[in-house]
């Protein structure tokens, strides 16, 4: 039987993994966290085949989950479920050491597949996804500038390249309007850039939004 821990911050999210997982008679979600915090202190008390999680949650966000995660329990099976589109953060994410990249649009069955695949100690990606990998690997270009961002930089910077205002990025990610500005300010200075003008032209430059 392969034991689940499903980490996402909605209700509603975790109770329709349930129900898609209630009808396989191989996988079973035996425990689930609301929050960055809560995923990681069951994780690392209790043994998971697999932990379905999200990327945008309280306390810590699902990269910085990972990224802990992997390098104390390196073998632990992660599969990334998030409403972002893979052209955002499945790259980042499995180089952080993410077993699989799957957007909340799929399919249940692919959802399915996707579980019984990483158990197996193989990687998860979609077709287009797997392509855009491919081209990274064949390419060996240059790091692009958001490379050099910290995750919660990269969140910041792609929620003010949506036109996000920092009382709303600071109350999605439950941080201070405050911090959020900081954020901000390291995002241009590290970029090399003076406003948020610049970053949605970036950003859309490198279809990291549409």
């Amino acid at each position: 039987m392969i034991k689940l821990l499903v980490a996402d911050d909605h209700a509603i999210i975790r109770e329709g993994l349930k129900q898609i997982i209630t009808d396989t008679r191989d996988i079973i979600v035996v425990d689930e966290a609301s929050n960055g915090n809560e995923a990681l202190n069951n994780a690392l008390k209790k043994d998971y085949d697999v932990i379905v999680m999200d990327i945008s949650m309280p306390d810590k966000n699902g990269l910085e989950v990972l990224k802990e995660l992997k390098a104390r329990k390196p073998y632990l099976k992660i599969l990334i479920f998030s409403m972002h589109p893979e052209e955002q953060y499945a790259i980042r994410a499995l180089k952080a050491g993410a077993s699989g990249y799957l957007t909340k649009d799929s399919l249940p069955e692919e959802l399915i597949t996707a579980i019984r695949k990483v158990v197996l100690n193989h990687k998860y990606v979609s077709s287009s996804l797997a392509e855009k990998l491919a081209g990274e690997l064949v390419s060996n270009t240059e790091k692009t500038l958001h490379s050099v961002l910290s995750d919660r930089e990269y969140q910041v910077m792609l929620m003010m390249a949506s036109g996000k205002r920092a009382t709303d990025i600071a109350e999605e990610l439950y941080l201070s309007v405050k911090t959020v500005s900081t954020y901000r300010s390291r995002v241009l200075r590290k970029m090399k850039m003076k406003n948020n003008a610049q970053l949605v032209r970036y950003c859309l430059e490198n279809a990291l939004i549409s």
